[in-house]
């Protein structure tokens, strides 16, 4: 079985390379970019405004196969590539969560990108969570972070 994929839009980034990315433990994702939608498909963008975020799925446009254990930038052990967010993936899909700052015709303007400029995005999706912060599970990354950065000393 195969699937054949177009893409909705392209993304403006500050990012040229994978080492621009900011990446690894505490990384807060900020930087802000444009999504171009193509032209034919811009009446898909009607009443997008309304919502805060939103889900970008997106292609890993200049990854080349892939790996099924991994050792992500956060954690100094390998990982099964599905438990992470590795570009070195079966399917090379990302997906990312961005702030809604505007629309102007085609274009949103978006803050929380983390791909590289001119990145093929597949999906645009309002970002909706029914699922409680409290329940959310972040499995590995957890004794991750306890484990890189060490015991918390007080103020």
């Amino acid at each position: 079985m195969s699937f054949e994929f177009r893409p909705v839009a392209f993304v403006r980034t500050p990012f040229a390379s994978v080492d621009e990315i900011p990446k690894g433990l505490g990384t807060e994702h900020d930087a802000e970019g444009t999504v171009e939608v193509l032209l034919e498909l811009e009446g898909g963008l009607d009443d997008v405004e309304g919502f805060s975020h939103l889900f970008l799925v997106w292609v890993f446009h200049r990854s080349e196969g892939y790996d099924l254990r991994v050792t992500p930038p956060t954690d100094d052990r390998p990982h099964g590539v599905f438990a992470t967010r590795s570009p070195r993936r079966p399917n090379p899909l990302g997906l990312t969560v961005v702030e809604l700052v505007g629309r102007e015709g085609r274009r949103l303007l978006v803050r929380g990108v983390d791909m590289l400029d001119g990145t093929p995005v597949l999906d645009i999706k309002p970002y909706l969570s029914a699922v409680p912060a409290e329940r959310l599970r972040r499995g590995w990354l957890e004794e991750a972070e306890r484990r890189l950065r060490g015991p918390r000393r007080p103020v």
